[in-house]
């Protein structure tokens, strides 16, 4: 048999392509620590600090045209066209922030996950590894053609419908329009290559967001998809040994190895609720707003505009639900390491053993999970209270609207 039709065994680096790959086109790289090449390294900062530079100078031009819309009730409207913006971009700039500000604790995370994954074939089969990823890949592959369909959506709509009416549609001028509603100090329209720096500024900055805001949650969804595949097979040893009352030092040998496996997937579980769980509050009390405010776009736009907004309406639900999902996905997992534990014929066993595995029964009890502050712990339950909210602002904006 070909040696390339065997097959072999997947890497962590593998599961972790996509975020990696992605987070490089914007200048951030998660592996900076391991690169020997201190000159790539620099320029992808300097690229890395200078598009967010850029983006943030852009998402103050947008809060400048949000306040002087809100101005006049005539412009009232465009106030609420820019806000879904103006909330996306605040998310992906605190995500990005995140990543900034708990560095060590991702390389520390993202190490410790590598060491413990399955290296052989025999022992990734044993884990599932291949079910975990392939779901996750799935979910990977949607939430990114969205996200990346929303950014590109905006940015190159004005300029294609442009090209089209000036080029095929007999129109004698080339409308200067932009996706993004921006306040310029300058006329960003005056002259052709004002308007196309003005224009390709733009689009870099809205790519450098979309990627931000995505690829935190594509770190969360690879990290939470190796911490329920440990737990998946913490429970499935537990529930698989045969508790032989005859070896009992060959039983809490045993037990003693997952109640240290259990520990250490705990532990890695508290990096990830304190790296995630402020931005996510920000990213939900933002999302419930983003998802009122694109809802009355969609109610009371053009046929155009309403499908542009859609697009973006789907990636922020989709968005909210994909952070839920996994959320509750990490409880479960770790509250079936109880189950399996108490399923064993731990009858049969010594009474020191009957004592640790009842510690480790009750420690299970407190499931791992995500905790934003004043949020519930993220669940689906947290999605169903962040579509609630979002209703309850659209109700009250529509109410408002037309009464003014």
């Amino acid at each position: 048999m070909s040696s390339s039709l065997v097959e072999s065994p997947r890497t962590f680096g593998d599961m972790m392509r996509m975020p990696v790959r992605f987070y490089k086109t914007i200048g951030e790289d998660i592996y900076a620590h391991r690169s020997t090449n201190e000159l790539t390294s620099l320029l992808l900062k300097i690229y890395l600090y200078a598009g967010f530079i850029n983006f943030n100078l852009l998402v103050c031009g947008e809060l400048v045209f949000f306040y002087k819309s809100i101005q006049d009730f005539e412009t009232v409207r465009l106030a609420i066209a820019v806000a879904p913006c103006i909330g996306f971009s605040l998310v992906a700039d605190f995500k990005q922030l995140t990543m900034v500000v708990y560095k060590k604790t991702l390389i520390q995370l993202l190490d410790e996950l590598e060491e413990m994954h399955p290296k052989t074939l025999l022992a990734q089969k044993a884990y599932k590894m291949a079910d975990f990823e392939r779901t996750m890949k799935r979910v990977i592959s949607i939430f990114t053609f969205l996200c990346l369909a929303y950014t590109t959506t905006f940015t190159l709509y004005p300029a294609v419908k442009a090209t089209v009416k000036y080029n095929f549609l007999g129109y004698k001028t080339f409308d200067r329009n932009f996706g993004f509603l921006i306040w310029f100090p300058y006329d960003a329209t005056s002259r052709n290559w004002v308007y196309w720096i003005t224009y390709w500024d733009i689009a870099h900055g809205a790519y450098l967001a979309g990627i931000a805001f995505l690829c935190a949650d594509l770190l969360l969804v690879v990290v939470i998809t190796q911490l329920c595949m440990h737990f998946s097979y913490i429970s499935g040893r537990l529930e698989a040994h045969p508790c032989d009352p005859d070896q009992d030092e060959e039983n809490l040998s045993f037990l003693c190895s997952m109640i240290k496996y259990h520990d250490k997937c705990l532990t890695l579980c508290e990096h990830v609720n304190n790296m995630y769980s402020f931005s996510l509050l920000l990213n939900f009390l933002m999302a419930s707003m983003q998802i009122c405010f694109i809802a009355f776009q969609v109610t009371e736009s053009t046929i155009e505009v309403i499908l542009i907004y859609c697009i973006f309406l789907m990636t922020s639900m989709v968005q909210v639900f994909l952070v839920c999902y996994y959320g509750d996905a990490l409880i479960a997992a770790s509250e079936r390491v109880g189950d399996a534990a108490y399923n064993q014929n731990w009858f049969q066993c010594s009474k020191r053993y009957c004592i640790m595995l009842k510690l480790m029964i009750m420690r299970s009890q407190k499931p791992a999970m995500i905790r934003p502050p004043t949020f519930p712990p993220i669940s689906l339950v947290t999605y169903m209270k962040v579509i609630s909210m979002s209703f309850q602002f659209f109700a009250l904006l529509k109410t408002t609207y037309y009464r003014d």
